[in-house]
């Protein structure tokens, strides 16, 4: 094997961004596919991956999107006011050590084992969730529940979506931004579902009392339960859709890059194919990773802090907060507003990620990342100044922003900046071409973007213990 095609095999990231897959490297005339043929390899990974970004938000989507239901289960109790905060401070520190164990042990196991295992626990996990919508039990029961199944979700989707950026990242920008736009397609999908739930269940309720109040003791809350029923079921059939596309993707023969770059330095092949070509000497691989990673941090500081503040801001007040912000206009149910309070604001992500597909759109500047992420601060006072909910023994304080359109323009900006910032972050934190701090290292690439799914997740354990300190305002 020539020098040129064993880089092709290992999916070497040519130095130009318009470049940077590893599907479209140079091989031999002998490993070519057709024209066609190799857009369609290419095309068909790229749904895969935005498949696989939809299954990693997927299960925190549809839980945070239940909030509703989740409230019904637990009102009139103590833990009522602060259910939301401690269950997303469950799931999302759950998730950051477990996302960090995944980083430093993404060299050691096949990427592809780790995300078809996540998917399958991920199905039963969701299904359960689907299933306590016909049981009932006491609020301290339902509590202890929850955290459960939200703790075990979160360590699958840790081991899911550090092997998702490591791969993605090999592949090239394009999937990277592929599997960001998954993830805000799926919110904004299982937010669609709510809303349309929400309103079959509003119709089909007998209770006349639902049509009118908050959740509460002594309401028969049918309505939260079949709308939580359905989108739960959506999301458990899209996960087994999504296991069955990523499973037909790693069988099919396209002996290509794409098949290397699925399986690299995972055990895969002869010992002399394990070594990185990359690299001047034959250490081991494992070795090589972890000692890339302190540099990699150290050197891309001002980006992981970018993206860690973009989600610190945006958990600190949603959806603690935002979905206890009541409608103005009495004749709104408030599970059907807080069911569209959810979708505005992910369709603003979703539009916010696309936006960066758009190369005028595209800043590569840290320091510029990095600003736009601290002035999101300003969403904390604008939230606390619209129609909140608050305890009943506070007096009843008039809203500043006495408006139910204004506060979904309000989402709508929330949702545009978090998905904007961060898919701003992540791609240029992992461009050989514009982020010099990579030193034109193609294995900074991979750590680069696992340190920085990483610190995404250290935004939002941070963000939702800052609900604890937002709730207090109230």
């Amino acid at each position: 094997m020539t020098d040129s095609r064993a880089l092709a095999k290992y999916g070497a990231v040519p130095s130009t961004e318009n470049h940077t897959n590893v599907l479209e490297a140079g091989v031999g005339e002998d490993e070519l596919y057709s024209t066609r043929e190799r857009t369609l390899d290419v095309a068909q990974t790229k749904w895969t991956y935005f498949l696989l970004g939809c299954a990693i938000l997927l299960p925190w989507s549809a839980m945070a999107n239940a909030t509703s239901f989740f409230l019904s289960r637990v009102a009139g109790s103590p833990i009522y006011p602060t259910f939301s905060s401690y269950w997303n401070t469950v799931y999302m520190s759950t998730k950051l050590i477990c996302q960090f164990y995944c980083t430093f042990t993404s060299k050691q196991s096949s990427p592809s084992r780790r995300i078809i295992a996540s998917i399958i626990a991920m199905i039963f996990l969701v299904t359960s969730l689907c299933l306590s919508t016909f049981i009932r039990g006491t609020p301290s029961t339902f509590f202890a529940f929850s955290l459960l199944v939200g703790a075990l979700t979160a360590v699958a989707v840790g081991y899911l979506c550090t092997a998702v950026y490591a791969q993605a990242a090999l592949l090239g920008a394009p999937f990277l931004r592929a599997v960001f736009s998954g993830q805000a397609a799926a919110a904004v999908t299982i937010s669609v579902v709510q809303v349309a739930s929400s309103m079959i269940a509003l119709w089909g309720s007998s209770q006349e009392s639902d049509l009118a109040g908050a959740p509460g003791a002594g309401r028969n809350n049918q309505a939260e339960e079949i709308a939580a029923r359905i989108f739960f079921g959506v999301a458990a059939i899209f996960l087994c859709i999504t296991l069955v596309t990523y499973t037909w993707l790693t069988r099919q023969p396209f002996d290509n890059p794409v098949s290397d770059a699925l399986q690299q330095h995972h055990g895969v092949g002869a010992p002399e194919e394990l070594t990185p070509l990359l690299t001047e000497d034959r250490r081991n691989t494992s070795t090589v990773h972890n000692s890339y990673i302190y540099q990699v941090f150290r050197q891309n500081l001002i980006f992981m802090f970018s993206l860690a503040y973009v989600f610190v801001i945006t958990l600190a007040v949603y959806p603690a907060i935002t979905a206890r912000v009541q409608p103005v206009d009495p004749s709104i149910h408030p599970m059907l507003f807080t069911a569209v309070h959810f979708l505005v604001f992910n369709t603003g992500d979703l539009l916010g990620r696309c936006s960066c597909s758009f190369p005028r759109l595209i800043l590569w500047s840290g320091e510029t990342i990095l600003a736009m992420s601290l002035l999101r601060t300003l969403f904390i006072p604008l939230i606390l100044f619209c129609n909140v909910d608050r305890p009943e023994r506070i007096p009843t304080v008039l809203p500043i922003i006495h408006s139910d359109i204004l506060f979904m323009i309000i989402m709508l900006t929330i949702g545009y900046t978090n998905g904007y910032v961060s898919t701003l972050g992540i791609t240029a934190l992992s461009s050989l071409e514009h982020n010099p701090r990579l030193k034109g290292c193609r294995e900074n690439v991979d750590v680069a973007a696992t340190l920085g799914g990483s610190f995404i997740i250290v935004g939002l354990t941070i963000g939702a213990l800052s609900s604890f300190g937002v709730q207090a305002m109230i």
